[in-house]
């Protein structure tokens, strides 16, 4: 256990982890690695010098009034021997450093400590990603295995699987993808770090990265509603006055939105203005479509009606025009062309 001072400091430094949490961990290996050479079986404490490296053991006894196992235990009148101020119940630490432990145990040890390092890689690493969770990570695809896209973040590896890819996008190895960190979980392993394409949450953080005014407070994102790779709406208003939250979020000649667009990978967004009313917020979750009335029919339900040429333009391609609305406003929505409605009237 030779220069095991500059050993942590060095392990700690290349493994960016602290030089306490290093010492820490030798020393629970060094506990175990001393019961299993030397039998004993009694509590132990093992020391190491922070300055030196000089390594100490010390067995732990508790003060009784008679000595039942005398692996475990001292007798109070020995116990005042060493120190008149033991009662009943204390522990008492002996020292019982083998002379040929730094040999003996060094081999032992080893394992246990590139085990605990290991832990500890994995600790950290775990905390700073948790920390990142619904945020924007950076990735470069690494491989592609059994339709799971494995990126290399640098300091871990991340997992997109194939219910968060985007259908009809295309990842190769050494491509670079924004992705949504979505969940980080602890495994009896490492940290499993999953990432999304598809997530509502890659949108908002986008948009947030691309419209400073969303940054400051002066626009919010109210709802979005996504079905990812084909289109997206999201609702947002003004926080102060004399600002055009959809123009805004448009930016200059469209190239805010232009932007996310593109990283979307040609993903069709409507952003829309929230309203209060939830009649004017369904009439402009409809958009582009043209509304002519809309009717709360019941508690989260709406009727609403648009000019009959409007209709298909209403419901969209396969019902997703007025899908994607329902999901931003929170409303159930039957639409009816005006024809429709006169013949219910």
């Amino acid at each position: 256990m030779e220069n095991i001072v500059e050993a942590i400091k060095l392990i700690a430094a290349e493994k960016d982890l602290t030089e306490e949490v290093l010492f820490d961990s030798i020393q629970a290996a060094l506990v175990t690695a001393y019961k299993k050479n030397f039998g004993n079986n009694r509590q132990s404490r093992v020391t190491i010098d922070r300055e030196t490296g000089e390594i100490h053991i010390y067995s732990q006894y508790e003060v009784v009034e008679e000595v039942e196992d005398d692996e475990l235990e001292i007798s109070l009148a020995d116990a005042k021997e060493l120190n008149r101020d033991y009662e009943v119940g204390d522990i008492v630490e002996k020292e019982e450093t083998p002379r040929d432990f730094g040999r003996i145990s060094a081999l032992a040890a080893k394992q246990v400590v590139v085990q605990r390092i290991r832990e500890a890689e994995r600790s950290s690493i775990y905390e700073e990603y948790k920390d990142r969770e619904n945020e924007l990570i950076n990735g470069i695809i690494q491989r592609i295995n059994n339709g799971v896209v494995y990126f290399d973040l640098g300091k871990a590896e991340a997992l997109l699987l194939p219910k968060e890819q985007v259908r009809g996008e295309r990842y190769a190895p050494g491509m670079r993808f924004r992705t949504y960190l979505a969940e980080v979980r602890q495994t009896s392993k490492a940290p499993q770090i999953l990432v999304s394409r598809t997530h509502p949450g890659l949108v908002r953080r986008l948009f947030e990265l691309e419209v400073p005014e969303i940054q400051d407070g002066d626009v919010l994102i109210k709802s979005i509603a996504r079905e990812a790779g084909s289109r997206t709406k999201i609702a947002v208003a003004a926080n102060t006055d004399n600002i055009d939250p959809i123009g805004t979020c448009v930016g200059p000649k469209g190239n805010r939105v232009n932007n996310i667009v593109d990283e979307l990978g040609g993903e069709k967004i409507d952003i829309i203005l929230f309203e209060e009313e939830p009649e004017k917020y369904i009439e402009n979750a409809l958009s582009p479509s043209r509304v002519t009335s809309v009717e709360m029919i019941e508690e989260k339900t709406a009727r609403v009606v648009v000019p009959d040429y409007q209709l298909s333009l209403a419901i969209g391609k396969e019902g997703q025009n007025a899908r994607l609305a329902a999901k931003l406003t929170g409303y159930k929505i039957d639409i009816l062309s005006e024809s429709q409605a006169e013949e219910l009237a």
